[in-house]
């Protein structure tokens, strides 16, 4: 029998104090792990918060910037004060009304990355 149990989305960083600041300061994900080859080698590390896990890696050949990850939320509205609470200096993130009737808050990483935090109609 063939069961599918997770995806982890792999996303590229270019430097690892600014994805600290934005993965675990300000979106509040919990740092899983960290991996090297070698300590001049190109981190790969694991976040997660709740049921979100991501892979961001220094790695070139991983993949590319610029991804999107849309994430299934409860709690957009909770999760948008608790946000602009923090006061990260290089965004200011709104809650819009997307066209399928959901609320959607978009951020972007400082590497391009975009996260699509989409909280379905209630209905």
């Amino acid at each position: 029998m063939i069961e599918f149990h997770a995806t982890i989305p792999l996303l590229r960083i270019f430097d690892i104090a600014k994805a600290r600041a934005f993965y675990l300061d300000y979106l509040g994900f919990t740092l899983d792990w960290e991996h090297r080859f070698e300590p001049t080698l190109p981190l790969y590390m694991q976040v997660s918060r709740g049921a979100v896990t991501l892979h961001l890696t220094e790695h070139h050949g991983d993949c590319c910037p610029g991804a999107a990850v849309f994430i299934q939320t409860t709690g957009v509205e909770a999760l948008h004060a608790e946000l602009i609470a923090r006061g990260y200096a290089f965004l200011r993130p709104g809650i819009e009304q997307a066209p399928w009737g959901a609320r959607l808050l978009k951020l972007t990483d400082p590497f391009g990355n975009r996260l699509l935090f989409n909280e379905p109609d209630p209905e």
